[in-house]
């Protein structure tokens, strides 16, 4: 074990205050707060950090307009640390700082980080299922929640201008493991310390509504259960926080390929940020899968898009354990490319 999962993300902004209300809102606990610069964190440890975006501590902008500019991931000892360093320091210039920290420039612009975490034990407390004839909570009523508390980060998502060469080099350099394939679309990874689904989606920049190369697109946190994650979409809806920017497949809905499931809201500090609710959880007896994109997109929705409905739907998923679903993917590949991919609208994207 090394990688426990995401230590810190720093949203360059440039509207700190504005930034900071949108994550007392969504449930984050303020840590600080001045003029330039506030920290917010949930019940494992993980922090927000927002910044004003000129601030010189910052990395280099890699994308227009607000976002995420740096991800530290957390790493449980300092031994693993330096192994992990070593590994990316024999072709990528590397800074430390006095805590050891260390820190370099992904291949696809990804402003990263390493730092030795002591990650904290979260509590969850989901109430039992009831179904017919199969009675989880008896004599017991639910518990009434008032407001959603996320308590972990589980995921990022960046677009990557080479989906399949990002996700490569979080494995030969970090020691990420293969979770699933949406071909054509992307590569969810998790890191080796962690059980959630994915700690990490690359998404093609290739796609009709992807900007033209690296760019933010949104940050997952979990919740205890769906009764959490819609007490925060009210909440969020309430104080006037839209998800306009995927309206075509917005509202509570679940993913087939991680079994989550999730609510987007449009983020002022780039991107969106997502609800997110009973995925699936793996170790290294997962068999990877390559899904049809269309396959791979909704298990329900509120709202389905257009391009997910219909008699066409291919049911087609492989186990893709040796990853050679990734070879007509890759950058300069001569293989055929899929020619539905190109229908795939800025509407579609939180389908997938």
């Amino acid at each position: 074990m090394a990688i426990l999962g995401i230590e810190s993300v720093t949203f360059g902004v440039s509207d700190v205050a504005l930034c900071s209300r949108f994550w007392s809102d969504f449930g984050l606990q303020p840590v600080s707060a001045t003029a330039e610069r506030a920290t917010f964190e949930v019940a494992s440890g993980s922090r927000v950090i927002v910044m004003n975006a000129d601030d010189p501590q910052l990395p280099p902008r890699r994308f227009e307009g607000n976002g995420v500019r740096l991800t530290v991931w957390g790493v449980d000892t300092l031994a693993n640390l330096e192994a992990l360093v070593a590994k990316i320091a024999v072709d990528t210039q590397v800074e430390r700082d006095a805590d050891g920290s260390a820190f370099f420039e992904a291949p696809d612009g990804q402003h990263l980080g390493l730092r030795v975490w002591n990650k904290r034990t979260v509590i969850s407390c989901p109430d039992p299922v009831n179904a017919p004839d199969n009675i989880k909570r008896m004599n017991q009523h639910r518990q009434w929640r008032h407001r959603a508390i996320p308590k972990t980060i589980n995921h990022v998502v960046y677009f990557s201008p080479d989906y399949v060469a990002s996700y490569e080099w979080y494995r030969d350099r970090l020691g990420f493991r293969y979770s699933d394939h949406n071909k054509g679309v992307g590569i969810f990874a998790r890191a080796d310390g962690t059980f959630e689904h994915h700690s990490i989606f690359w998404v093609n920049s290739d796609l009709p509504f992807a900007p033209d190369g690296y760019g933010f697109m949104h940050i997952a946190f979990g919740v205890d259960d769906v009764d959490e994650l819609m007490l925060g979409a009210n909440i969020m809806e309430k104080r006037g926080w839209k998800n306009e920017s995927m309206n075509a497949s917005g509202g509570l809905s679940r993913h087939r390929i991680s079994s989550a499931l999730y609510y987007y809201v449009d983020n002022p500090n780039g991107g969106e940020a997502e609800y997110h609710a009973d995925t699936d959880y793996l170790d290294d007896n997962w068999v990877p899968r390559a899904w049809d994109f269309k396959f791979g997109s909704l298990l329900w929705s509120s709202n389905t898009p257009p391009i997910f409905r219909g008699d066409d739907i291919p049911w087609d998923m492989t186990f893709d354990p040796d990853e050679r679903s990734f070879e007509p993917y890759r950058k300069g590949s001569s293989a055929p490319r899929d020619p539905r991919l190109d229908t795939i609208t800025e509407k579609d994207e939180h389908a997938i």
